[in-house]
């Protein structure tokens, strides 16, 4: 487990890694650490005409990452993400999905597309 300060440089560094491999992708990163009332959400992009909302977690190993997500995290994910869509021009319509992206010890990334299924 990391102390606080440790923890918060390395998740900052692993949201970047993971915006730089989806931007290679051909991504458009819209916003870092977009906060609502409900919560945060750490990515949220476009691909092609989609909203993408992305939970990074980081860990030594994918495993240890992906156990680290919640269901009461996922729900707030979803409460920011309805207030995200709000303000988009087919609002709560638009196409949107919900991914995880895993990031291990080594840097390494693993993504989980359509993650969040309600």
């Amino acid at each position: 487990m990391m102390s606080g300060s440790v923890g918060y440089h390395a998740g900052q560094a692993a949201e970047g890694i993971v915006a730089a491999h989806y931007a290679a992708r051909g991504c458009d990163v819209r916003e870092n650490r977009w906060r609502s009332k409900a919560g945060e959400i750490d990515l949220i992009l476009t691909d092609g005409g989609t909203t993408v909302f992305v939970e990074v977690k980081k860990s030594r190993d994918f495993g240890s990452a992906a156990l680290r997500v919640s269901d009461r995290q996922m729900r707030r994910i979803y409460a920011s993400a309805g207030a995200y869509l709000a303000n988009a021009p087919a609002g709560l319509d638009s196409d949107a999905r919900f991914d995880i992206a895993l990031v291990d010890g080594r840097g390494a990334i693993e993504i989980i597309e359509n993650a969040y299924m309600q």
